[in-house]
């Protein structure tokens, strides 16, 4: 038996017994030493009102962040001042807003509800009492299918006008609803930020000059899925043809019409649905049982050249689509791959993590099955609804190192996960929103690195935040050692500066037998965690607590002794 047993590779699909690989690595990230902690997530914002349904950084062009975020019928941004969601829907235009006590705002079929959040716009001026860029709240009272009025404050007073204003006015309203397996999907180019969902058109949201997303001009087709490519926005999953993928014009992404600007469509006639594209410099269209190259072609009779670059190997959910340091990462239908520049599909997850996985998936919540890149690190990670999470949630992640090619878990709930920058956010605000550093619910360190993108989510109370809390508690465990005779372990050696850790031993007499494991025990003043199990075959598990601070867990030096016996 060695003297030291590792926390080996994260490798469940395969059997653990006198290898280096280990079925049970959780709430840790890998390490070229072995494993490190996960953090537990740590809210930043406020609460949306419904559960977040889509998210998006954006950049402007002086190097500060717009956050935006969605629910099933609207969009939103966020407030770097309040770190509250302002409504970034596209405007209706009022019939009217009333001058008097209260306010009575008209128009036919508004589809609002009670309790939605607006924001006015005007033409002109508004009535005195209400300011453009403040967001109002609907009330019950005086609500009815064509008019309604408002308060400053969710359910509170009416606000009152004192005289009629001028010109049209024009408040934030709702799309209709994205179906139940569905997010909202969003891309950047330059200023403009797109985002999408089948029902209904495009929008678009200017940075430098927007306050509120509009339909996408030049008649786009209604999509699931939008990505840029080269200069080109190019959508897919198309409400009118799923089996198409159509482009904008070269940099002008207010033209749809073939052949103008050489915006164009292409019909993939094997393959199956279009589930989505990865962007960058050229594209990779992934359909049900195909992924295919584009590649822009300037100068020649077709706008992209299209290539496969799989037979009968497709996308198992659209919203894996993972792209970290030029490279694609997704799930395919035959498990977990990476597809490196220009390359074609390499598998990472066979006969480690694919068949665990795709035994423990719920593939009736495709939509919960997200992923999303940690540039501050060489991670991707894939969060995931499993059979036994609960509705709406998703409740695992797998984590995996494409520097070190090493995989890890973590049990983390949610909503939604993405990549996300702290927005630019003073001193000034912070004291706004906090009496005090000790009443803060989000790190100083989150709001300091401004610019840099980390690892963030929503969670299920709909507020925002990053992966930057305390450590959750770890769980590592050693592959089964033996040494072809009964042996007593008298104790387990944590190899990790965890100042605070526990560890048990896993005993079986045969590769038959289930895992019995020892009353686990603290570690003591001499590093050691005792133990009196007296077994044929052993692992070790170490537990280190939650909020513990720690860097780093490579295994166990155990302290046993061979019985002689067979």
């Amino acid at each position: 038996m060695a003297d030291v047993f590792t926390f080996g590779q994260y490798a469940p699909d395969v059997s653990i017994y006198k290898v280096g690989h280990s079925r049970l690595i959780l709430n840790v990230v890998p390490r070229g030493d072995g494993y490190g902690p996960f953090k537990s997530f740590n809210v930043a914002t406020s609460a949306l009102p419904a559960a977040c349904r889509g998210a998006f950084l954006a950049r402007k062009s002086d190097g500060t962040v717009v956050i935006f975020a969605a629910t099933s019928t609207r969009l939103w941004q966020l407030n770097n001042t309040t770190l509250g969601w302002t409504p970034a829907s596209e405007v209706l235009a009022l019939t009217s807003i009333s001058n008097a006590t209260p306010a009575v705002f008209t128009l036919n079929s508004h589809g609002m509800s009670i309790g939605d959040a607006i924001v006015l716009s005007t033409s002109g001026a508004l009535p005195a009492g209400l300011t453009v860029g403040t967001v109002y709240y609907i009330i019950t009272a005086g609500f009815t299918a064509n008019a309604f009025q408002v308060s400053a404050t969710l359910g509170g007073a009416a606000i009152n006008t004192t005289d009629a204003g001028s010109g049209t006015h024009s408040f934030t309203s709702e799309y209709p609803a994205l179906t139940s397996t569905h997010q909202w999907q969003f891309a950047q180019a330059g200023n403009l930020v797109f985002a999408v969902q089948a029902n209904t058109v495009p929008q678009v949201f200017n940075l430098s000059s927007s306050t509120a997303f509009a339909d996408l001009a030049g008649s786009p087709p209604q999509a699931s899925y939008c990505a840029i490519v080269g200069r080109f926005l190019v959508l897919s999953g198309l409400l009118s043809n799923p089996f198409r993928i159509h482009w904008s014009g070269l940099n002008d992404y207010d033209e749809w019409t073939s052949g103008v600007s050489s915006s164009d469509f292409q019909d993939l006639s094997d393959g199956g649905i279009v589930r989505g594209v990865a962007g960058g410099e050229y594209g990779l269209i992934f359909q049900d049982a195909t992924i295919r190259r584009m590649i822009y072609a300037p100068g020649s009779d077709v706008i992209f050249q299209i290539e496969r670059i799989t037979e009968d190997k497709g996308l198992f959910a659209p919203y894996s689509i993972i792209r970290a340091d030029e490279q694609v990462f997704a799930c395919l239908t035959d498990g977990f791959h990476r597809i490196r520049p220009g390359g074609n599909p390499e598998p990472i997850g066979r006969e480690r993590i694919d068949r665990t996985f795709f035994a423990d998936v719920d593939t009736t919540a495709p939509h919960l099955f997200l992923g999303a890149n940690d540039p501050s690190n060489s991670r991707v990670y894939w969060a995931y609804k499993s059979l036994s999470g609960a509705a709406g949630l998703f409740d695992k992640f797998i984590i995996y190192d494409y520097v070190l090619d090493r995989f890890s878990t973590a049990n983390v709930t949610g909503e939604y996960l993405t990549s996300l920058a702290a927005p630019g956010i003073t001193l000034e605000s912070l004291d706004a929103q906090f009496p005090s550093i000790d009443a803060m619910t989000v790190s100083l360190d989150d709001f300091s690195s401004v610019s840099l993108t980390k690892l963030a989510g929503f969670n299920s109370d709909h507020k925002m935040g990053f992966f930057s809390g305390d450590n959750l508690e770890a769980t590592l465990e050693t592959a089964e050692q033996t040494l072809d005779r009964r042996m007593r372990v008298k104790g387990l050696r944590p190899v990790t500066d965890a100042p605070d850790c526990y560890a048990s031993v896993g005993k079986r007499e045969t590769l038959q037998d289930a895992v019995a494991y020892s009353t686990e025990q603290a570690i003591n003043v001499r590093g050691l965690c005792p133990a009196n199990v007296d077994t044929r075959i052993a692992r070790a598990k170490v537990r280190i607590p939650a909020a513990t601070a720690w860097e780093f867990a490579t295994g166990v030096e155990p302290e046993y002794a061979g019985r002689g016996k067979r």
